[in-house]
């Protein structure tokens, strides 16, 4: 049996002359990235090829965490690390408080409102507001983007796949892609 990851950043750009990357990081734990920590480097266009890297320094700049890793040491180097997930084998996932939940517990979860089944969480993406949004897959291609708020939520179920939330009225109609006619419409 091979190993599971979880992603704790994504690599978004170059940062400096000596190797440096920029990377947006996926992780709320604090002190969760430290001198010499291991990760391993996932490439967007593989599901399984990793290279270990070893983190030498970081610090945060605007809205991303700098890392700088070892053997690293000049722009072409980082730029084979742009889009790359930086993970860490599953059994050395942080410690999380009672009521909180990783993101990759929450992708591949059926969400329902009340008892119909929205879709399936197929991301989880942050920095729209104050909650992170979940972005649903639904039957017919049609996307949604739910807010994840503690006001919405009535329940987590990792071992069963389900997130269960009370989504105010109206909400996945607002919410929903447009029909033909509406796009022709706005044309």
């Amino acid at each position: 049996m091979t190993e599971e990851f979880i992603t704790l950043a994504r690599v978004i750009k170059t940062q400096g002359r000596h190797g440096e990357v920029a990377v947006e990081v996926h992780s709320d734990v604090p002190d969760r990235f430290a001198p010499g920590m291991r990760l391993w480097a996932l490439a967007a266009d593989s599901e399984t090829e990793r290279r270990e890297l070893e983190i030498e320094d970081f610090w945060p700049h605007k809205e991303w965490l700098v890392l700088k890793f070892a053997g690293v040491d000049s722009i072409s180097d980082a730029e084979a690390l742009l889009k790359c997930e930086l993970q860490v084998p599953l059994s050395e996932r942080a410690a999380i408080e009672p009521g909180w939940n990783f993101v990759s517990d929450l992708v591949g979860c059926r969400l329902l409102d009340h008892d119909r089944e929205v879709g399936r969480i197929v991301d989880v993406q942050f920095g729209a507001g104050e909650a992170p949004l979940l972005v649903v897959a639904a039957a017919g291609g049609k996307k949604f983007d739910i807010p994840f708020a503690e006001a919405y939520l009535a329940g987590v179920d990792v071992v069963r796949k389900q997130v269960r939330m009370e989504l105010p009225e109206g909400l996945l109609e607002v919410n929903a892609p447009l029909t033909e006619e509406e796009k022709k419409q706005q044309h």
